[in-house]
């Protein structure tokens, strides 16, 4: 199986049509979560920048790492929308078992993708579905 789908990596690359789809919606200023090889705005916090100790304000694209971590970066977000008034829009993984769905998902605006993505290079789609979580200023927090 493609490392981006097993537990050798909890990165997963936002395929680009797919943004550029929610950017026209919500024309993003801050990706969080990025690397100089898959940043999808000019402004963007990579691992070393560590974006859970940055301030995120405007409007925010999320991919987080899908691993133990997640939990981290959606309460982040949480915190932004509250905090600092930013919308965040967050791509995750459709895990409607966890905490972390149910503590910083469910009360969110939340719209799960049809089909399965296909990450990154990866040739096959992911093995889970996913879902887009829109968390704006006044609304769920």
């Amino acid at each position: 199986m493609n490392v981006h789908f097993s537990s050798a990596t909890d990165l997963h690359a936002t395929p680009q049509d797919f943004f550029d789809r929610l950017d026209a919606e919500f024309g993003f200023d801050l990706d969080v979560c990025a690397s100089p090889e898959n940043a999808k705005c000019t402004i963007y916090f990579t691992k070393e920048d560590d974006g859970l100790s940055r301030d995120w304000t405007g409007v925010v694209w999320l991919n987080p790492p899908y691993g133990r971590e997640i939990g981290r970066w959606l309460r982040k977000a949480n915190e932004s929308v509250k905090d600092n008034g930013a919308t965040v829009v967050c791509l995750v993984p459709a895990r409607t078992d966890t905490n972390w769905w149910h503590e910083y998902v469910i009360k969110h605006e939340v719209r799960f993708v049809r089909g399965r993505l296909k990450f990154g290079n990866a040739k096959n789609s992911a093995p889970f579905p996913s879902a887009v979580v829109i968390m704006r200023p006044g609304q769920g927090v």
